[in-house]
């Protein structure tokens, strides 16, 4: 297969532009008040698919918001890859702290990015890289360079759980018959250090209630004789870790996955300067469970956070109440071995047992899924690996993440096929927060690795 190096500059400023104008549309998938936004967007990724070359695009309805289908079958002989990406983003709060409006990207060059990001929502997460794969087909369909037959699944409920997808795929399984799944939606160590995402840990997401007295109360004449729901709340979150950082939900480690010696060793071998990810945070110090690295702490060992807690007053000025009810929402990252489902009853159950009689207590479970580990001696992994090597000039290396993709675990158990995370982010471009962002070169150079995996995983399949 050629380089697309040359069709990707001749059309440079029209692939910017096309995400650009996609960059613009809010499509906020957790507030219903941007439905319509959300919808629009899928009939923009339908065009886009049908322009790049699949011959069949249409747009699948399911019980929340529609799925994105499209596929250019060669010959059925040949190997088929399945690209997934989502076109939904986060909502963009807090707005006061971008630089700049998160639904009207701009260019500006970084210390990074010295050729310039994209600043915007869903830049990064997951519409730039998503789109990188529709201009990839371009590429490879204008120039005759397609080897195998594509795929393509986008949603639109990624960031509120997939709960539309898993009913998707379910019942498609004929529709979405693939050789290998392709995502990128993850990251790479650095523009000058490739790695390949092996690993992603599962998710169990919960939301907690406490309600004290029935109404709110003048804290002079109730203060220190009712339970306070904010300050029962905040001590019985507090009390979820010890001493060391280690979670103290019973049975939370249970079916932790330990990495041998080996394994860390190996993992300790990708460049981490702990001095130059403290200043990029603007920290002291570090800080997680003892007896981890940063790396490890962030990737192989589950941990616990809050990461919403509100109740009472927040108005300008004093209101010296008890408030009736406090509230929290808290996100668990699992490993492998560890069931979501299972980690949820346990923490119900965990934190009904800590709550003190003067309140009631609610926990709502939201989403979660299972943890992903891509095995590195898999065609997709090598094939990837080789792609990378191609347009890199260096080999890969197989990295875990942090983050959590549900789906993928699900794909392998409905799909039966293995999925290749091929991401081309930095941990510095803030997705999920202000100021996201999503460099210029990776964006092509995306564009430009993505092919070499078809041309690779069609050569080794064969």
């Amino acid at each position: 297969m050629k380089s697309a190096k040359p069709y990707i500059e001749e059309h440079k400023e029209r692939f910017l532009n096309e995400l650009l104008e996609l960059l613009k549309i809010p499509s906020i998938s957790a507030d219903p008040a941007y439905k319509n936004d959300v919808v629009r967007t899928a009939d923009v990724i339908k065009e886009s698919l049908e322009k790049a070359g699949c011959d069949s695009v249409e747009i699948c309805e399911t019980p929340g918001y529609p799925i994105v289908y499209g596929e250019k079958i060669l010959d059925p002989k040949l190997p088929t890859v399945l690209v997934y990406g989502h076109y939904d983003v986060q909502p963009p709060d807090p707005l006061d702290l971008w630089d700049s409006p998160p639904f009207e990207p701009v260019i500006k060059k970084t210390e990074l990015h010295p050729e310039g990001a994209i600043f915007a929502r869903g830049s990064c997460d997951d519409k730039g890289q998503m789109y990188m794969h529709v201009k990839a087909l371009e590429y490879m369909t204008t120039t005759g360079q397609l080897p195998c037959n594509v795929k393509f699944m986008i949603e639109g409920e990624e960031e509120v759980g997939s709960e539309s997808l898993g009913w998707f795929v379910e019942r498609n399984q004929k529709k979405l018959a693939n050789d290998v799944i392709l995502i990128s939606d993850t990251g790479m160590i650095a523009n000058d250090i490739p790695s390949i995402t092996t690993g992603l840990r599962g998710l169990s997401y919960v939301e907690v209630e406490v309600t004290g007295p029935n109404r709110d109360l003048h804290s002079g004449l109730y203060g220190g004789a009712v339970a306070n729901p904010i300050n029962v709340l905040t001590k019985m979150i507090a009390s979820l870790h010890d001493e060391n950082n280690h979670i103290t939900i019973p049975g939370f480690y249970d079916e932790v996955e330990n990495l041998s010696a080996e394994e860390r060793a190996k993992m300790a071998e990708a460049p981490f300067s702990k001095e130059a990810y403290k200043n990029a945070l603007d920290i002291e110090d570090v800080y997680g469970e003892a007896g981890y690295t940063t790396n490890e702490r962030n990737s192989i060992r589950p941990t616990l956070d809050v990461n919403g807690i509100w109740g009472g007053y927040i108005g300008e000025g004093a209101k010296t109440v008890i408030a009736s009810k406090a509230y929290a929402k808290i996100s668990m990252r699992l490993v492998p071995d560890q069931n979501w489902e299972r980690i949820t009853e346990l923490f119900q159950k965990h934190f009904t047992d800590i709550a003190p009689k003067g309140v009631r207590l609610e926990v709502k479970p939201h989403h979660g899924g299972q943890a992903y580990v891509t095995p590195i001696d898999s065609i997709g992994y090598q094939a990837a690996s080789k792609a990378y090597e191609e347009t890199f000039g260096k080999v890969p290396i197989p990295q875990r993440s942090g983050g959590s993709i549900p789906i993928v675990a699900l794909f392998e158990k409905e799909l039966k096929s293995k999925t290749i995370l091929m991401g081309f982010g930095l941990d510095s471009d803030a997705i999920h927060s202000p100021n996201e962002h999503y460099g210029i070169w990776n964006y092509l150079k995306g564009i430009e690795t993505i092919p070499q995996f078809y041309k690779y995983f069609t050569e080794m399949s064969q």
